[in-house]
């Protein structure tokens, strides 16, 4: 099976992202559960309450995937529209029935999820850890099944070693996997934890997180490094400036105050430069 250009090579007449109903039949809501191993767990209120009122409208427009477990049906694709369907007070929805095993129906329900990108960044490295420790996929293998690179997935799966509260952060949208990724290279859950709390407080971006991170655990370089940029940054202004009076630009600076000079070679040079500074 190759999932990673999509659903189609899997689930066959079920288009991803497109109206099909071939094959599809209707049925009870009650007849049907979700499925607990499914990796999205947390679903947007206000995304699924525009949902039912669409739903209440228009109906179920694509069918849910399920399989068949005893004499109920288990959700592999379309929990979302199961629950707004359930909340816009329908009695049955449109279905497609397929007959999968456990591996294929966690696969199908990552894929999916992943298509859409309903999955936040932990919910999508737990499903990847699931097909590895349920299945014994290794990353590559997951990699070509979900059609990202085996970087991307490894990165993914690294989420998981942050402390329980960055978890949560990433979880709730409070900070992005960036974050994450920068915040992952401190080994104690208390810098972590910290770390986590003060990008969110001052709304931190993932360059000025990264760089607090490497001041955090190379102190030294952080004092130096600082300097060096300084120093260039000034470097380029004098160049700028240069190019823009047309003459040799100094900038002296010193903890936050200095002086420019600016050269000057006659009378006329002197009386062009101030025409330009006036404008």
């Amino acid at each position: 099976m190759a999932l990673g250009k999509g659903l189609e090579a899997l689930i066959g007449d079920y288009t991803f992202g497109e109206v099909d109903v071939s094959g599809a039949i209707e049925l009870k809501i009650i007849d049907i559960e979700p499925n607990k191993e499914q990796p999205r767990k947390s679903f947007d209120k206000e995304k699924l309450d525009m949902l039912t009122e669409s739903i209440k409208t228009h109906g179920v427009i694509q069918p849910i995937l399920v399989t068949k477990i005893g004499d109920r049906y288990q959700i592999i694709a379309g929990e979302r529209r199961w629950r707004a369907a359930k909340n816009a007070g329908l009695k049955v929805v449109p279905a497609i029935i397929r007959d999968y095993n456990e591996e294929e129906i966690m696969e199908v329900a990552l894929i999916e999820n992943l298509q859409r990108e309903d999955l936040n960044p932990i919910e999508e490295a737990i499903g990847f850890k699931a097909l590895m420790d349920k299945f014994s996929m290794t990353q590559e293998r997951i990699s070509q099944r979900v059609g990202k690179s085996r970087s991307a997935v490894a990165n993914s799966l690294r989420l998981l070693n942050l402390s329980d509260t960055v978890i949560k952060l990433v979880e709730n949208g409070n900070i992005s996997s960036g974050h994450a990724k920068a915040i992952l290279a401190l080994p104690s859950e208390a810098d972590q934890n910290d770390i986590a709390k003060l990008v969110v407080s001052k709304d931190m971006s993932v360059r000025e997180t990264e760089n607090f991170v490497k001041n955090k655990l190379n102190p030294t370089r952080s004092i130096i490094k600082p300097d060096n940029e300084l120093r260039r940054y000034i470097k380029g202004l004098e160049t700028d400036i240069s190019h823009y009076v047309g003459t040799k630009v100094q900038i002296k600076h010193n903890k936050g105050k200095g002086k420019i000079e600016i050269e000057y070679y006659s009378n006329d040079d002197l009386e062009r430069l101030i025409n330009i500074l006036k404008d």
